[in-house]
């Protein structure tokens, strides 16, 4: 029983103005951090030594950490903090500074409808195409919006083609080759992005077996979907498998996994297909009758017929350390290259771009990204770096105003909302990898940033196939590792605390 109940909880999941200048902040000394430990303070008793801390958390692999001063990034304390270990989430933090560096915290991404063609009595004789703007934040509402404006504007039959242009982004098939077929967070990137580049498949069992559907619904509506296709097989494992052929993502599910009913957001492949799909449906509703969407290569000329523009920036941004949407991460971060004057042509290129400015504007020489979102298990970021780059006071005040508050928790593990220690910070998790960076301000005013980086990489290494999934111990990792945190977290208020 308690393998059924695994697999149905398994399957569910998911359902569900700052200038250059004041980025560059150059500091009137080096970057490089130095340890500077408080000689000669009497720690409080229950301030243990953070060696201690270490020891009693049992944690396997290797902990680095680093926390600094505010205004000048001096080293208070640090432990392997010039080890390089995986950031994973905590990548979007240089992301977010990156994104807002080169593109500017009021920028907005536009999605467009482009007539090619003339437009005579509400027939365009010619091509319309839906191009994307590298928009990670493009929902079905978005696209009913962009009918509406069709509409609006006259336009009541299309002669020519019904085209999708993603090209303003370099073409991923997904994020990183190493997560499960099935991962929702994991998806194709693309210069447009519909539902977070996921499709909805929801099933139900009947007198007559299972009925299964494919769609790409928001809150307002459920256009069903042809490109994403979901056969039930009877077998108890794999849950998923998954096949690209024609131009469609094939997908099985196992019938032994299903239960009575559920639904989750699974990964699409194939993003202008999907968007224009949903969009043929939204278009259809208003009387406009598209032929089915082609993906196309060229970027489109013609003339503007309606536009969605996307939210600012900054607020994308808060919400992407909020929830940590991985393609947002990407799209942004790849649009930051671009922006840059670099021309990517892979995540990889792109994060090598960050890399690199990282180094000249942030004082971060180490720092060793394969992405913008901290997917990939090859990235390396040190906390000394992290930690004074951080506590540097513009960084401080681009960063604070869009990070999540971390909750800190009594004995209980619950959370306790009048501890005396407030954090703001990004979180990052993989499995047996843990990182937590940000800032901890005391009752009093006082604040310090810090960075925490824990793995093992050795037991990733060892991950193959269906354990990478829910691996025996991750979870005990992590747990042992949020506890850690908390407590050097702690100790810091108490020692450096006023």
């Amino acid at each position: 029983m308690t393998k059924v109940f695994s697999r149905r909880a398994f399957l569910s999941l998911s359902v569900a103005s700052i200038g250059t200048s004041v980025l560059a902040d150059a500091p009137s000394r080096s970057l490089r951090p130095v340890l500077r430990p408080s000689r000669g303070t009497a720690l409080p008793k229950n301030a243990p030594s953070a060696e201690a801390l270490i020891r009693e958390s049992g944690l396997s692999g290797n902990v680095s950490f680093a926390v600094a001063r505010m205004g000048d990034g001096a080293v208070l304390e640090g432990h392997q903090a010039s080890s390089g270990l995986p950031p994973a989430s905590v990548t979007k933090v240089l992301t977010a500074l990156y994104a807002l560096n080169y593109l500017g915290p009021n920028h907005r991404f536009q999605t467009t409808l482009v007539a090619v063609g003339n437009i005579s009595n509400g027939v365009l004789r010619g091509d319309l195409v839906l191009r994307g703007g590298g928009d990670p934040t493009l929902d079905t509402n978005g696209l009913a919006d962009l009918a509406r404006t069709l509409k609006a504007a006259g336009v009541r039959e299309v002669t020519g083609q019904f085209l999708v242009w993603g090209g303003a982004l370099p073409a991923a098939k997904r994020i990183d080759k190493k997560q499960p077929d099935h991962a929702g967070y994991n998806p194709a990137i693309s210069g447009i992005a519909l539902n977070y580049n996921r499709v909805h498949f929801e099933w139900k069992r009947g007198a007559n077996g299972y009925a299964v559907s494919m769609d790409g619904r928001s809150n307002k509506y459920r256009p069903d979907v042809d490109v994403a296709r979901m056969k039930i097989v009877k077998r108890d494992l794999p849950v998923y498998t998954y096949k690209s052929k024609g131009g469609r993502d094939h997908w099985t599910v196992a019938s032994g996994a299903l239960g009575k009913g559920g639904a989750r957001w699974l990964p699409m492949r194939e993003p202008e297909v999907y968007a224009g799909e949903v969009f043929r449906t939204l278009a259809r509703s208003h009387g406009i009758t598209l032929k089915a969407p082609k993906k196309t290569q060229n970027p489109p000329r013609g003339t503007v017929l309606a536009r969605k523009q996307s939210p600012a920036l900054r607020d994308i941004l808060k919400a992407m350390l909020k929830y940590s949407t991985n393609i947002t991460a990407e799209m942004v971060g790849i649009a930051a290259s671009q922006a840059r004057g670099a021309q990517p042509q892979s995540i990889k290129a792109s994060a090598a771009a960050m890399n690199a400015w990282a180094s000249s504007a942030l004082g971060m020489p180490n720092a060793a990204l394969v992405d913008h979102s901290g997917l990939g298990e090859a990235s390396r970021l040190r906390a000394d770096e992290m930690a004074v780059m951080l506590a540097q006071a513009g960084r401080h005040a681009v960063l604070r105003p869009i990070l999540k508050t971390f909750a800190l928790r009594d004995a209980n593990g619950k959370v306790n909302k009048n501890h005396p220690l407030k954090v703001l910070a990004k979180t990052g998790t993989l499995h047996f990898v843990s990182a937590l960076a940000g800032y901890v301000q005391s009752s009093d005013g006082q604040e310090l940033a810090f960075a925490i980086f824990g793995a093992d990489v050795n037991a990733r290494d060892r991950l193959i196939g269906p354990d990478r999934e829910r691996p025996k111990g991750a979870r005990t990792y992590n747990g042992r590792s949020k506890k850690l945190q908390q407590r050097l977290i702690e100790r810091w208020g108490a020692v450096y605390g006023a």
